[in-house]
């Protein structure tokens, strides 16, 4: 983003990589699938690279909110400083936040989950899919709670699959009755608690009834309790957990 402003440029969207996408190595892929598309569709994007920090989500669900409040002010001031309108991001936990809890503080943005946005781009006709590697695959969709019952999109994700030609499967558990992966409100940064069940697997259960060849993820973190859950089962070899943006990805029409 610096060095665009600094030529004179400002980008239609700022992409939002979030610490998962970062520093996580199965989430890069995530990030270069995206990036790759956004350079298809020609958006004229950029990254706050070194100047991006934690939107504060963890901080804020773990209860510290004075920590949060610290980091939000301090990503205001440099995307307010860039005159940013647009951001678009991987992680529903950094969409939910910009969206609904940086406004309070002085940030005003349009933020738009990456699977919202990939909507927009195949329905406007700026990314075509061929669908064809997926046609009769099984594809179940995993709901991240911060998408799905936090800011009540269901339907953009879900669209986007169909356009792969696979079969899209529901679990028992899905859109407003969804269950957890298990790592939101800061839960993926500690031990969980005593019970009968780690809740990552009760959800990876759930996916395996519906016989996927794919489990469909929106967010960084479920794309990492899920995979857990399915190498619990075994069944790594036969199930694939991907994120959307790879599916669309590999099946884009070059």
């Amino acid at each position: 983003m610096a060095e665009l402003v600094a030529l004179g440029k400002q980008p239609e969207v700022l992409f939002w990589v979030g610490c998962a996408g970062s520093f996580d190595d199965r989430a890069k892929k995530i990030t270069k699938a995206l990036v790759k598309l956004l350079i298809k569709a020609e958006i004229s994007f950029a990254v706050l690279g070194p100047e991006e920090s934690c939107t504060g989500d963890p901080a804020k669900r773990a209860g510290n909110e004075f920590l949060f409040q610290m980091q939000a002010m301090t990503n205001i001031e440099v995307l307010n400083g860039y005159e940013v309108k647009k951001i678009v991001t991987a992680c529903p936990h950094c969409f939910n936040t910009l969206k609904n809890e940086y406004p309070g503080l002085g940030g005003h943005y349009k933020v738009m989950h990456h699977t919202q946005f990939l909507k927009k781009l195949l329905d406007d006709g700026k990314l075509k899919v061929k669908g064809g590697q997926f046609k009769g695959k099984r594809i179940t969709f995993h709901d991240p709670c911060y998408l799905g019952r936090a800011n009540n999109e269901y339907e953009a994700p879900r669209e986007v699959l169909t356009k792969l030609e696979g079969e899209l499967i529901e679990m028992k558990s899905c859109k407003a009755k969804g269950l957890c992966c298990g790592a939101g409100g800061a839960q993926m940064f500690k031990d969980a608690e005593t019970g009968k069940k780690e809740i990552n697997i009760e959800r990876t259960e759930q996916a395996l009834e519906t016989k996927p060849d794919i489990i469909a993820a929106g967010c960084p973190f479920c794309n990492t309790m899920m995979t857990d859950g399915v190498k619990n089962k075994e069944k790594e070899r036969s199930i694939a957990v991907m994120d959307i943006a790879e599916l669309i990805q590999q099946a884009e029409d070059l």
